[in-house]
């Protein structure tokens, strides 16, 4: 008979997942008084740092380089192959998670005054939570136990070798072919930065490429895609793996022919699935599905006392969204407001080059809301800057009301992701297009592409005949 009696730990709030929401939390609520323990059964900082945002961003760096010398001859320097030693981009890679682990580190929250416990998390109860060999009985929980990679029932794909964001980051031989199943953001991303550094490329994807952005300006992204080598092809049928006597084999059917391939690696890149198999969330009584924890506008699960935040409670996978949450339990738990969720302003960028960048209404959620809308486009070419940069390929457009409320933006183009920032702000804030036309902004900067387009919404106005007649008038007697 075992009389051990279990270590049991009391705290205010138990955070599960030391990814960026996750994190966020803890920090927080510990550094405004809150007593708090966070679990992490692998390693902090989560996806996000270890095999998402900051390693393919890190991979995108590097083939950029690669390709600034292959074009440096547009401007007059000589132009070269790169020569690529993958174990120094590996290298690289991993250089720059090092850089930003300590800020995410278990030396620096539990100097916060955060308890870390590094083990797999299952609830017991609706406020005990089991980890390894210690029960953590919390007021609040916060389950922020983030997505893994989706793999869908491909024929054959669990007969070869193949790689996700999870483990592509790792690999440190040469890439010659790499097929990529999948042509969402991570997809187009890899097969860029690989392409870039020397690898052939093959993009398949059975619906359509990049299909949550504006297709006027996934055209641009894709186009350049395909004038760098990347093969891409979308809606596809019948896609079948196989291993070959060299490498994987991948053929599928697109546009009524057969095609087949052989690649070096594959990566899938299909999607991602909510982490909630082992949480064992029925002792809690918290409703779940395999999209995630459902939660209602305040973030809260079906049992009042249990937060979700980040991928596993949706609607989007993005770490910036997950840090948004984060400030909205914050706010519900320690200071009892009841806050909730808006997600009328949420960006995305794909960091491709060109970057693709949008946020708010599309002009098709427009059109599908029945919105009567006004749809303003401005090309990178009428701008100084993108034709000093030699880039010229990008286009903003944006969408408003009759009156001028700004509803939506997008654009593709150098930096792009920056030069969605004000445009945020505008329809966070329910601002009118004028005041982005009245800014003044520096000249000669991309930015100006902002100010142009917004400018253009009064161009008939201003340039009518009704205008010339009230200036001849004026200029004739006043």
């Amino acid at each position: 008979m075992n009389n051990t009696k279990p270590n049991i730990i009391k705290t205010d709030i138990c955070v599960i997942g030391a990814g960026s929401g996750g994190l966020s939390v803890a920090a927080g609520a510990s550094q405004m008084g809150a007593k708090v323990v966070l679990i992490e059964k692998g390693l902090m900082g989560g996806d996000c740092l270890n095999t998402g945002c900051v390693p393919s961003k890190a991979i995108l760096a590097a083939g950029h380089t690669a390709q600034t010398m292959r074009d440096a001859s547009a401007f007059g320097v000589q132009a070269v192959i790169p020569e690529v030693n993958w174990e120094k981009v590996h290298h690289h890679i991993h250089e720059v998670i090092a850089a930003i682990a300590p800020h995410d580190s278990v030396e620096r929250f539990e100097g916060l005054g955060v308890k870390v416990i590094q083990a797999s998390a299952s609830f017991m109860d609706a406020n005990t939570i089991v980890a390894g060999d210690v029960q953590v009985r919390a007021k609040y929980i916060v389950v922020a136990t983030g997505s893994s990679a989706l793999i869908p029932p491909i024929e054959g794909i669990h007969d070869v070798p193949y790689y996700t964001n999870e483990n592509i980051f790792n690999k440190k031989e040469q890439v010659t072919h790499l097929i990529v199943i999948g042509g969402g953001p991570i997809g187009i991303e890899l097969a860029q930065a690989h392409r870039r550094l020397g690898a052939e490329v093959t993009v398949v994807e059975v619906a359509q490429l990049l299909a949550k952005d504006d297709p006027e300006l996934t055209a641009i992204v894709v186009q350049y895609l395909r004038d760098e080598g990347v093969v891409l092809h979308e809606k596809v049928s019948g896609l079948k793996v196989a291993k070959a006597t060299k490498g994987i084999d991948v053929s599928y059917e697109v546009d009524g022919e057969q095609q087949h391939i052989n690649g070096s690696h594959v990566l899938v890149a299909t999607g991602r699935k909510a982490n909630v198999d082992s949480l064992n969330l029925e002792a809690a009584n918290i409703n779940y599905s395999a999209r995630g924890i459902e939660v209602d506008a305040r973030l809260r699960s079906s049992n009042k006392r249990i937060f979700a935040i980040g991928d596993v409670a949706g609607p989007y996978q993005f770490t910036h969204m997950a840090a948004y949450q984060a400030g909205i339990i914050i706010r519900n738990i320690l200071f009892k407001m009841p806050a909730k969720v808006d997600y009328s302003a949420v960006p995305w960028v794909t960091y491709t080059d060109p970057e693709l960048a949008h946020v708010g209404l599309t002009q098709a959620d427009a059109k599908k809301q029945g919105k009567k809308v006004r749809i303003l486009k401005w090309p990178f070419s009428e701008n100084d800057r993108a034709q000093a940069e030699r880039r010229t390929e990008g286009l903003v457009k944006v969408v408003v009301s009759p009156k001028g409320l700004i509803l939506g933006a997008s654009i593709v183009g150098l930096h792009a992701g920056e030069l969605l920032q004000p445009w945020i702000l505008a329809i966070n804030q329910k601002m009118k297009i004028g005041a982005m036309a009245s800014i003044i902004a520096p000249y000669p900067t991309l930015a100006e592409v902002n100010k142009r387009i917004a400018g253009s919404f009064y161009t008939a106005k201003l340039f009518s005949a009704g205008t010339k007649k009230l200036v001849r008038f004026l200029i004739r007697w006043f």
